[in-house]
């Protein structure tokens, strides 16, 4: 393969694994040499969409709850801030773990073995960056969102501007993948329109935001992850049984019964150039540590302490999860890839190498029946819910009160008004990513996917470090570097093969890497530094002298905002 065709395939893996099903559809089946134009409704599963109306049921009820417990903007967007460590390290692991998570990763692994483990892990190691140097900062300096901390000692209207539009950013282009991924997985496995399903998922977020705020969000994504949580371990159980609980047993069999041999155990094409490799890496370890709906979940808790250990939590579901999502890719080589009945693709060296795009929910099927293929089905679908949920709350958030509450009013907004113009945000964001899901159905989007982490970690990623870490941040350097990293890192992807080749059909890419992280995130660092360093107005000057005021606050949490009551 060539190093196009090899760029090509990890830009398109990329967005398998952050949580694009069409992109996990288009990877897979090219994997597996087809098409996603070949793929087909699914007949209608009863039981999944039983389970499902049963989900929405319960979760509704939730935001009922919530409701009535949603009296003030702390509320609405931090829930009070009186969440548990412990209960919010679950829905920090239920806001992460996508439906892609479980079908990509699986599906990864299930076609490349190796490689997939690597990727597994590149989606992991970003954790210990937040708990290390983000979480307890975070909960002692913010109050509701990543712009509160970005501009406690630099120019208020400006920084909130600038972070709004970051995260604005962000959430809209994530929100198209999750919005297109609900679509497409209702159309392969509940059999239903593509369009109801979008508008669906779309009134449904709405009605948890609008209603629920952050209580009611919490608790469904904390149900959602006990949910897929305790369906992967079950489908793992019985994975591992078929093996006499032996992983080198799976392993063995895996090589015999895999086309590649014993060549999925080592490393293989999709990382063979190392700057692709190091520019993906780079954006999923610091784009994951920046990203809104990700950030906002530390506001949630108590005080620094229980931020910690929300993030110990989150990394011990995830990296469970991760590990249950690597052996049943393994194992379905053997149960699922060898198995007449699963097999979609023709015989490779006279091996059945088979499964299709969703080859862990054929190993549902082969292992639990119809009914446990319906319950990950309506699982899968459910996880979409608290991702969407999560992202709406995060620019809701991001137009109410960064940019009305306090650049529009000057802080001189009331509680109530400030609510409603959360509300009337979150229906906006509501109708924007059904009309963008829809308009989107027939796009390759793997390229947003790049651009969502590349966003986070050029934008967000920088200015929000050096606030909390360097004295010599001023707001001359942290627009400029924010705007740069925008910038290069929008019009890399544009002229990547990703775009510029495969949704603009020109014959060759002008940027030869599909992932813009290790040269935008480099370059807004290297903005914001020179700009920072060379600014000596007066303004400048007030600002470092205010790092001392903000360190002794983000190691102390003297005048952070507490919990409420309930």
């Amino acid at each position: 393969m060539s190093r196009a065709g090899e760029r090509t395939v990890s830009g398109r893996l990329m967005a398998v694994l952050a949580g694009g099903l069409v992109a996990l559809a288009a990877g897979s089946a090219l994997a597996a040499g087809g098409d996603l134009g070949a793929v087909d409704k699914q007949p209608v599963n009863v039981s999944a969409i039983a389970m499902f109306l049963a989900f929405v049921v319960m979760t509704l009820g939730i935001t009922y709850w919530a409701a009535s417990r949603t009296k003030s903007t702390a509320d609405f967007y931090t829930a009070g801030g009186g969440i548990s460590g412990f209960q919010n390290g679950l829905a920090i692991a239920g806001d992460y773990m996508s439906a892609a998570t479980l079908l990509g990763l699986s599906s990864l692994v299930f076609a490349k073995g190796y490689d997939g483990f690597v990727y597994t892990i590149s989606f992991f190691v970003g954790w210990p960056i937040i708990l290390f140097l983000l979480a307890e900062r975070l909960r002692n300096l913010g109050h509701f969102t990543f712009a509160d901390i970005a501009s406690y000692r630099l120019d208020q209207n400006k920084i909130r501007s600038f972070a709004a539009i970051g995260s604005l950013t962000v959430v809209c282009f994530y929100l198209i993948v999750q919005m297109v991924g609900a679509g497409q997985l209702i159309k392969l496995l509940f059999g239903l329109d593509y369009n109801v399903a979008v508008v669906v998922v779309g009134v449904l977020m709405v009605v948890y935001v609008t209603f629920g705020g952050m209580i009611a969000t919490t608790w469904v994504q904390i149900i959602k992850a006990v949910l897929l949580l305790g369906g992967g371990a079950m489908l793992a159980f019985l994975a591992l049984s078929r093996f006499g609980f032996s992983l080198e047993a799976i392993a063995k069999s895996a090589v015999a019964s895999h086309k590649d041999g014993i060549k999925i155990m080592g490393p293989g094409t999709l990382l063979a150039d190392p700057v692709s490799a190091v520019s993906l890496s780079l954006g999923l370890l610091f784009g994951t540590a920046a990203l809104p709906h990700i950030m906002m979940r530390f506001f949630t808790v108590p005080n620094a302490k229980e931020a910690r250990k929300s993030v110990f939590v989150a990394s011990g579901f995830i990296g469970f999860f991760f590990l249950l999502v690597c052996i049943l890719g393994m194992a379905a080589i053997t149960i699922v890839g060898t198995d007449p009945q699963f097999f979609e693709g023709g015989k490779v060296g006279g091996k059945l190498i088979g499964g299709g795009n969703m080859p862990v929910m054929h190993l549902a099927k082969a292992l639990g029946g119809d009914l446990f293929l319906g319950f990950l089905s309506a699982v899968a679908f459910a996880t979409i819910l608290a991702v969407v949920s999560g992202l709406a709350l995060a620019g809701a958030s991001a137009i109410a009160h960064d940019l009305y509450a306090r650049v529009i009013r000057k802080g001189q907004a009331t509680e109530r008004e400030e609510m409603r113009v959360s509300k009337i945000a979150s229906l906006v964001l509501g109708v924007l990513a059904v009309v963008l899901g829809i308009a989107f159905e027939k796009q390759n989007v793997a390229f947003l996917v790049g651009l969502t982490f590349g966003i986070a970690a050029s934008v967000n990623f920088p200015v929000l470090i050096l606030s909390m870490y360097w004295k010599g941040l001023t707001t001359r350097g942290a627009l400029a570097g924010g705007l740069a990293g925008l910038v290069s890192a929008v019009t890399m992807v544009v002229l990547s093969n990703a775009v510029w080749v495969v949704v603009l059909n020109n014959p060759a890419p002008i940027f030869p890497y599909e992932h813009p992280a290790l040269f935008s995130m480099t370059l807004a660092f290297l903005v914001t530094i020179v700009v920072s360093k060379l600014d000596r107005s007066a303004g400048a000057q007030a600002e470092r002298g205010a790092y001392d005021d903000q360190f002794v606050r983000s190691q102390t949490g003297i005048g952070a905002a507490v919990a409420s009551n309930h």
